[in-house]
């Protein structure tokens, strides 16, 4: 049966356009969210980046791959409306953990987030999978967006490193440009949210957020899963999280040991 927190609408939505709005899938953690994101920001991990940019203002700190030692993340992690959420939404019978992920805008933050899929920095590939997006405060015009259908374009969008604007990887020509979305007409979705809203979308589906000139704070926790197809898979390089020393082949299915079955 499918969660009561989404209708099968919701799935068919997810499956279509690779994106849907879930109301409320984390408010009972907003909370224990906010708490973790302190003492994330407080003590960060390795790979914690102030993305500072020539020019812009104010600060957006984002890190991930904290859950294993941020107790009020794995709090989140082990929810089991969210596993069942996400098996239901990737029309998938194994929900896996990849990472978490968190994101903040302080007041007056000029630089955006660009347009992006997350899919092509991983080190997995398959399309049953899923990233909740969920705010921690209210948010308009930082809110994130995302263009509908584009987890099912032929080719994956060239990853670039956020700050430099470099591309990620050597082989530059498997990939396409960034498009523009909104000068070329594309169909973005994006909604007013409210704290413990979460926007599932596809690891594919292009997505990107607009600076916060707000007075507010717009704090972020990202949950990444898997579902039944995902596989492990080689890049020509790093990626991101890089995941070091896995000792994972080609078309493996990802360690539990490291990325433990949810559901």
């Amino acid at each position: 049966m499918t969660n009561p927190l989404i209708s099968s609408s919701d799935i068919e939505t997810y499956q279509r356009d690779g994106v849907v709005l879930v109301r409320g899938l984390f408010a009972h953690h907003v909370e224990a969210l906010r708490r973790g994101i302190e003492r994330n920001m407080a003590d960060p991990g390795p790979y914690a980046s102030e993305n500072q940019k020539s020019g812009e203002t104010g600060r957006f700190f984002d890190d991930y791959c904290n859950w294993t030692r941020i107790p009020e993340f794995q709090e989140v992690v082990h929810d089991p409306d969210v596993a069942d959420v996400a098996g239901d939404l990737m029309r998938s019978d194994r929900v896996q953990m990849f990472h978490d992920h968190v994101l903040v805008k302080e007041p007056g933050t000029s630089m955006a987030t660009p347009w992006h899929q997350d899919g092509p920095y991983y080190f997995v590939e398959g399309q049953q999978n899923v990233s909740f997006w969920s705010p921690l405060d209210p948010v308009r015009e930082a809110t994130l967006r995302c263009v509908a259908g584009s987890h099912r374009w032929e080719k994956e969008v060239l990853p670039t490193r956020w700050v430099s604007e470099e591309g990620f990887f050597p082989d530059e020509g498997q990939y396409m440009a960034i498009p523009d979305p909104d000068k070329e007409g594309l169909r973005v979705v994006e909604f007013d949210m409210e704290p413990g809203d979460a926007l599932a979308f596809n690891f594919r589906t292009l997505h990107g957020a607009r600076g916060n000139t707000s007075d507010a704070r717009r704090r972020a926790f990202s949950l990444r899963l898997i579902g039944d197809d995902a596989r492990y898979v080689e890049r020509p390089g790093r990626t991101s999280p890089p995941f070091p020393d896995h000792d994972m082949a080609a078309g493996q299915m990802l360690r539990e040991d490291w990325f433990p079955v949810l559901r």
